[in-house]
């Protein structure tokens, strides 16, 4: 769990999680499947790391490979949590509740855990409407929490004008070069969890600090990175196909990072430049 400031409050471990606003406990850390193509034999590897985390989306074209994987696993529905996204070409009030019961019958799921809006590009009144169309579903059983992602501060104070509930997710690319203060704050002070999606910098740790800390700790820098955001109180999505890496991902609970070293990371934020992705934050 993580307390308002952010910062965990108990010794972390695999089976963290963190409460959302509508009430269910999402784990800490999740698995991203973002250009994973054959998605299903990574998940099932993931699941045997300890992951009960999977992040994927309508547009990565693997939502059924993900669920044939919570099949093959052996584990029971409610031991993981699922989270899926509509991308802006797909926004707008009807095509949204289409996608929500394609996105099922891909699955063939009852629920998904987590729906979010995959970014801010559509506008305003079509982002609304499809917000609109989730919170419906939502009130209907079919997804049990509505999130964004790549909102910033505007696009979610848009939410709250129009009279609906803040979202209880703020997927946002995070990670020590693109730091995102102003958005991170605004949901703390919301209560909005914020996800980090590129939490290992795609590999472009061209920082010496990076390495320099992974040495202290006999560490990888990704583990180090992805234990920065654990500390911070973020929930990381690291993504790989390598079954070593994703153990290795995982390997986070038994060091914990020293103050100076949480600075020393901090300290290598570069804003907008920092950023590694698309980062559409900006979207008018």
């Amino acid at each position: 769990m993580s307390s308002a400031s952010g910062r965990p409050d108990d010794k972390l471990t695999i089976h963290s999680t963190v409460a959302l606003s509508t009430g269910y406990k999402m784990p800490l850390l999740g698995f991203g499947v973002y250009q994973n193509q054959d998605a299903r034999p990574s998940v099932i590897e993931a699941f045997k790391a300890g992951y009960r985390h999977v992040d994927s989306a309508q547009v990565y074209r693997n939502e059924a490979q993900v669920a044939e994987a919570v099949r093959e696993s052996g584990l029971d529905r409610g031991e993981v949590f699922i989270t899926t996204k509509c991308t802006s070409k797909t926004h707008g009030y009807e095509s949204t509740k289409k996608g929500v019961d394609a996105s099922l019958e891909k699955m063939k799921f009852d629920y998904v855990d987590l729906f979010l809006i995959h970014d801010p590009l559509s506008g305003t009144e079509r982002r609304l409407q499809t917000y609109k169309a989730l919170l419906e579903a939502k009130e209907k059983g079919k997804i049990r929490s509505v999130g964004v992602s790549n909102y910033n501060v505007k696009h979610i104070e848009e939410i709250r004008a129009a009279g609906y509930e803040l979202p209880s997710v703020n997927q946002i690319e995070l990670h020590p070069f693109c730091q995102q203060k102003e958005i991170v704050k605004y949901c703390e002070a919301n209560n909005i969890v914020v996800q980090a999606y590129c939490p290992i910098i795609r590999g472009q740790m061209d920082d010496p600090v990076i390495p320099e800390v992974a040495k202290k700790y006999a560490r990888d820098p990704a583990q180090v990175l992805c234990r920065w955001s654990l500390q911070k109180g973020y929930v990381p999505l690291p993504k790989s196909a390598t079954p070593s890496r994703i153990h290795s991902n995982a390997n986070l609970y038994d060091f914990e990072l020293e103050e100076e070293d949480i600075a020393k990371l901090d300290g290598l934020d570069r804003g907008k430049a920092g950023a590694v992705s698309w980062n559409p934050v900006d979207a008018p």
